[in-house]
């Protein structure tokens, strides 16, 4: 990993927790200790909900909150969704974009990904761009060919590695308890990295990539040693402090 780049541990709790959840957090702020904070950064993504709580129980923590989704517009008569400002109100640093479930439940393609990742930056958040194939297309050897297209329909002009974080998680791999090998990630994040630097240029050396995809404390060291690995996009794992602990401890 190059030095510039630091990692980062996200957490995606889906339609996942409760008000009483906020324990949870407790234990991940406790647990991100001196010593595993000099290494890697926390992100908590919780439903909406628990958005503008947790917020406030972590402000003052080295434990950030984000979101998992948002409208590309910055407000108007869009009933039911968020815009990126509105969840920058409530105090999310964060926004994940272009997960998998969002593109197969809700049909998102990757112009309605990209617009997305757009607000999010015109909000002055990071945005998280998800990529990733299916087992029908990586057992039609299209991987690299899908992870390809999708970065260049998602990730917009104006991406910077501040602003600006790509997870690669393989669609088929997500809550099965399967996972690709660490040669199978190396060669995607290689292409995600390769797919970066012909857009742009030398910076693309400091772009963060995630890894997502069944990790767990038990896999995690294994995973987020491979080379052009700069964290995880955890599930299910980062629903318990932990397990989600346990995976970033990989970094102490």
């Amino acid at each position: 990993m190059a030095a510039a780049r630091r990692p980062l541990v996200a957490g995606n709790w889906k339609m996942n927790g409760l008000r009483a959840s906020i324990a949870e957090l407790d234990k991940m702020i406790e647990g991100h200790d001196v010593a595993l904070r000099s290494r890697v950064d926390l992100l908590v993504c919780p439903p909406a909900t628990l958005i503008a709580a947790f917020a406030e129980r972590a402000k003052g923590s080295t434990v950030s909150i984000g979101a998992q989704d948002c409208h590309p517009k910055a407000s108007g008569a869009h009933t039911g969704d968020l815009s990126a400002e509105i969840l920058r109100d409530a105090g999310a640093s964060a926004i994940i974009v272009g997960h998998s479930e969002r593109r197969t439940d809700h049909g998102e393609t990757d112009a309605a990904v990209r617009a997305k990742a757009e607000a999010v930056l015109r909000a002055g958040l990071v945005a998280i761009v998800c990529v990733g194939e299916t087992r029908a297309e990586r057992e039609a050897k299209q991987t690299l060919a899908v992870v390809s297209r999708q970065l260049a329909g998602s990730v917009p002009e104006g991406a910077k590695p501040e602003t600006v974080v790509i997870a690669y998680e393989p669609v088929w791999a997500i809550g099965t308890g399967l996972t690709p090998t660490p040669q199978d990630v190396a060669e995607v994040h290689g292409t995600i990295r390769g797919e970066l630097e012909k857009r742009f240029g030398p910076a693309a050396d400091a772009f963060r990539i995630l890894y997502g995809g069944s990790v767990k404390p038990d896999n995690a060291r294994e995973l987020l040693k491979t080379a052009d690995v700069d964290g995880a996009l955890v599930g299910g794992a980062s629903l318990k402090a932990a397990d989600f602990l346990g995976i970033a401890a990989a970094y102490r």
